[in-house]
């Protein structure tokens, strides 16, 4: 049984022990050391050469950013980084994510919530499924937009989906902002994250992208010119109205029994009978098979599916499932996704 070496980061001798215990409870994981800061998180890393390191935010000498990014500078590894659910936590976050991380877990959701149990073996889960990976970790860069932005000749699509779990924030910032300010085509996007992460999101992305970014909110009209965040910790999906609007229904969705808020397969299952043919579901990175029975249904009704290939995904859960399930009409890398986008619809 192949044994995974983690690096724990904290300034907080609780966090350390707490993390360090919860690691060691599954023989895959040996902690092979930990650092109190920033300062001493780059130095172990280039020492000690982990195969991947949990990151605590906020830390004397030199936080969690800091140290991050001088990480992937001088010795890349996989970065995990722990959160607080503030606002100015997700916005930290996000930030660590565009400079390499990987992805992030919630400190309150280990250590203080009742279904504790649960929560810390989705985290190992997760944290098994990124070393697994075995992919060069970078920060996310935004590519320069071509030159000559080809216009549209036909209105072949009505909708463009994207669907991410891990990994899918650097994902969607090497696509987003290449579309261009008179892109005509409304794009949601149901990116699995803790409540309180997609706003952040869509404002971050908002000062990145030529098109305006926004959280989805209840009743609203999907418009093209936008892209669209679905909300986290609630379910959303489409309906069409008397007047042939479509809105969006926004709902926590209590008696549901899905996994993920949002979940890609709830949303997907409701676009797919309102846009049929002129649906183009995208599916990037990301562990589990939420989006398989979705672009199942997107076929049903004669819809297109893209998926991210394996060499660019933090974790080819998502992708592979669809594409094991023979609902992909195509696979690519996330630096090739949109051209592949706008050749489609073009």
């Amino acid at each position: 049984m192949k044994k995974y070496r983690v690096l724990v980061v904290d300034d907080s001798a609780f966090m350390r022990r707490a993390i360090s215990h919860m690691l060691e409870e599954d023989p895959q994981f040996h902690v092979i050391g930990i650092a109190r800061n920033g300062v001493e998180a780059v130095d172990k890393v280039h020492r000690l050469k982990p195969d991947l390191v949990t990151m605590d935010v906020e830390m004397p000498k030199m936080n969690g950013l800091q140290a991050l990014e001088q990480i992937m500078q001088t010795s890349p590894v996989s970065v995990v980084m722990l959160s607080s659910r503030t606002k100015e936590g997700a916005k930290e976050t996000l930030h660590a994510l565009e400079l390499g991380a990987v992805d992030f877990f919630l400190k309150e959701r280990l250590i203080r919530d009742q279904d504790g149990e649960n929560h810390c073996q989705e985290f190992l889960q997760r944290l098994k499924g990124i070393v697994e990976a075995k992919i060069p970790h970078v920060a996310a860069t935004v590519l320069p937009l071509p030159n000559e932005v080809r216009k549209m000749k036909r209105q072949r699509t009505g909708l463009i989906f994207i669907g991410c779990s891990t990994g899918g924030p650097s994902a969607l910032q090497t696509i987003l902002p290449h579309f261009p300010a008179d892109f005509s085509i409304p794009i949601v996007v149901a990116q699995h994250m803790p409540p309180g992460f997609t706003k952040p999101l869509a404002e971050r992305f908002d000062t990145l992208c030529h098109l305006e970014v926004k959280e989805v909110q209840n009743e609203q009209a999907v418009q093209g010119g936008t892209i669209y965040i679905a909300p986290s910790g609630y379910q959303t999906r489409f309906e069409n109205k008397s007047d042939g609007t479509v809105i969006f229904k926004v709902d926590n969705d209590v008696d549901g029994e899905a996994l993920y808020k949002p979940s890609i397969d709830i949303t997907l299952e409701s676009a797919a009978p309102i846009f049929t043919n002129k649906l183009l579901a995208v599916i990037l990175t990301g562990m589990g098979v939420d989006g398989m029975q979705g672009c199942g249904v997107v076929k049903k009704y004669q819809g297109n599916v893209f998926v991210e290939a394996k060499d660019s995904c933090i974790v080819y859960g998502m992708p592979k499932a669809v594409l094991e399930a023979g609902y992909a009409d195509g696979q690519y890398v996330r630096t090739q996704m949109y051209q592949e986008i706008i050749s489609f619809i073009s």
